[in-house]
């Protein structure tokens, strides 16, 4: 139940970066704060969209997702299931691969690395 609180917490952070970052990149939020100066560039690379969708968009629905499933594993009534846990670990690995291959982007292919 602890994992599955921590997974709640990390999931709505990453809801709420991923969500600034998707309404700075529609124009919704003007000034972006960032420390080490390349969010913009990251942002608005060719990178920045993944088969279409913008990245940051991704990352909020799959952050929203991920609370979704952490907030069921957490409920008593899944309290000794095991189905929402796994859910959970899968969803978590494709959550760090992809933000491997991004980090990836970052840093060797756009030559800037945002913080967010």
């Amino acid at each position: 139940m602890t994992y599955g609180m921590g997974a709640a917490a990390a999931s709505l952070i990453g809801v709420f970066v991923s969500a600034y970052l998707w309404l700075h990149k529609i124009g919704f939020i003007g000034t972006m704060v960032c420390s080490t100066g390349g969010c913009r560039t990251v942002q608005f690379s060719p990178y920045s969209m993944f088969l279409g969708v913008d990245v940051a968009l991704i990352g909020l629905v799959g952050y929203v997702v991920l609370l979704v499933v952490s907030l069921v594993a957490i409920h008593p009534t899944y309290a000794d299931a095991r189905r929402p846990a796994a859910i959970l670990l899968g969803l978590s690995a494709g959550a760090v691969l992809f933000t491997a291959r991004l980090k990836y982007l970052e840093f060797f292919v756009i030559g800037a690395v945002c913080q967010w």
